[in-house]
């Protein structure tokens, strides 16, 4: 008996047809661009995921140093004073304090 797969071969370009639309030009008609369209998609997806939490950091860091120049040090001072004075606070907590809670964040760097 013969073996006919045109079903599952629809079936797949269906999928891969959902996964693209609202692309631009042949990406979301054609097979071939369509694969490689994906394929990308979830390279880049990946990558910039990791890329985003790299932007927050670099965020944090300055809103820190903005904080810590108003009051008369460098980030890098005041990283080393907090380390000196053996006070474990990491970025995240810092910004917040910086932007939230300036008192708090003066009476840190005292």
């Amino acid at each position: 008996m013969r073996i006919k797969r045109g079903k599952d071969y629809l079936k797949r370009r269906k999928n891969i047809l959902k996964q693209v639309k609202g692309y631009r030009w042949g990406r979301k008609s054609k097979i071939k661009l369509a694969r490689v369209a994906i394929l990308k998609a979830g390279a880049y997806a990946y990558r910039d995921r990791r890329n985003k939490k790299r932007e927050i950091k670099k965020v944090w860091q300055v809103r820190i140093n903005a904080a810590a120049r108003e009051l008369g040090d460098s980030y890098s001072k005041l990283r080393h004073k907090l380390r000196l004075a053996n006070i474990k606070l990491d970025k995240k907590i810092l910004s917040e304090l910086a932007t939230n809670f300036p008192a708090v964040f003066s009476k840190l760097t005292a």
